[in-house]
């Protein structure tokens, strides 16, 4: 269920970034409370993911999805640059990601 727990975590993030986007600055309201909202509900769902997994990785691993789910979000559909380099440092998100898991033992 740890895991479970993790990816709704890091999901969340990714929305609470949209809304803050949205929020333009904490000038709108309604996307300002959602991205707190979500904010709260993230940090909620990683405390229990916490309960089964290691810190270290868990704590990477739902960095790395908001950072990987958000630069992804950012070029897809606010159209910011996807050139080689940006996707390459995508790829090592998730390599080190991968690998803190990996040598979690």
């Amino acid at each position: 269920m740890g895991w479970a727990f993790l990816l709704a975590a890091g999901l969340v993030e990714i929305g609470m970034a949209a809304a803050l986007k949205a929020s333009q600055a904490w000038t709108r309201l309604v996307p300002s409370v959602l991205g707190v909202a979500a904010a709260l509900l993230s940090i909620w769902l990683l405390t229990q993911a916490l309960r089964e997994l290691p810190l270290g990785p868990a704590y990477a691993i739902w960095t790395g999805i908001g950072s990987v789910g958000v630069a992804l979000m950012g070029m897809l559909l606010f159209g910011e640059a996807m050139t080689p380099a940006r996707v390459a440092c995508i790829a090592l998100v998730i390599a080190g990601s991968i690998g803190l898991r990996a040598l979690e033992a």
